[in-house]
């Protein structure tokens, strides 16, 4: 199942590849260009402009909510009909403290907002708000691929697991490319698999 795109590839494999690498140059340009440091840390909106910064090149969704009910594994993701109001009630979320900020990420993920590409973008947004508030980012090369992925999927449930294993690595090299850029290394193993459209399973 190979999601519509602008380069009209049709092999899901060889679009990973080209998404990632196509992603990885814009989010390198995002911080290079110092776009990011223009940006509002905690908003929707800024959350929709990375998302469309990363993949405008690829996708006509890239910044745009998704118009399609989505799940990965057993896990279904904020139905379409709440899909509005929930980003609306999350962007309200307070993030003042490093609590306050994870639980905030954890109830974007938990939304899903897009149809692709959630992981990269929330995972920047995640980095842009912990650098504002915090004057701290998360070294996600220290972030077990594994761990994460499951206290991710149990997060909703019960959020300390996902608390403890990213305050593990804060670091302080804010400013540093080569730690924001690992928050879209590997993405694929991060994202774990491709959320499935509900309509088509």
């Amino acid at each position: 199942m190979t999601l519509e795109n602008k380069l009209n590839i049709t092999n899901q494999v060889e679009l990973a590849r080209e998404e990632e690498r196509i992603s990885k140059i814009r989010a390198k340009e995002m911080f290079e260009t110092g776009y990011l440091n223009t940006l509002e840390p905690g908003t929707f909106e800024t959350l929709k402009k990375i998302h469309k910064f990363l993949f405008e090149d690829i996708y006509e969704f890239a910044g745009k909510l998704r118009k399609v009910n989505i799940a990965k594994g057993n896990f279904r993701f904020i139905p379409l009909t709440y899909l509005d109001e929930a980003v609306k009630n999350i962007e309200k979320m307070p993030q003042s403290t490093y609590e306050e900020i994870i639980e905030k990420y954890v109830e974007m993920n938990i939304a899903h907002p897009f149809r692709e590409g959630n992981g990269r973008s929330t995972r920047i947004w995640l980095d842009l708000i912990l650098k504002r508030e915090l004057n701290l980012v998360i070294d996600w090369s220290k972030v077990d691929k594994t761990d994460y992925l499951l206290a991710m999927e149990r997060s909703p449930i019960k959020d300390i697991e996902i608390k403890e294993l990213l305050k593990k690595s804060l670091t302080n090299k804010i400013d540093d490319r080569e730690v924001y850029m690992k928050g879209i290394d590997n993405s694929y193993l991060y994202e774990g698999y491709l959320a499935f459209k509900i309509d088509e399973l």
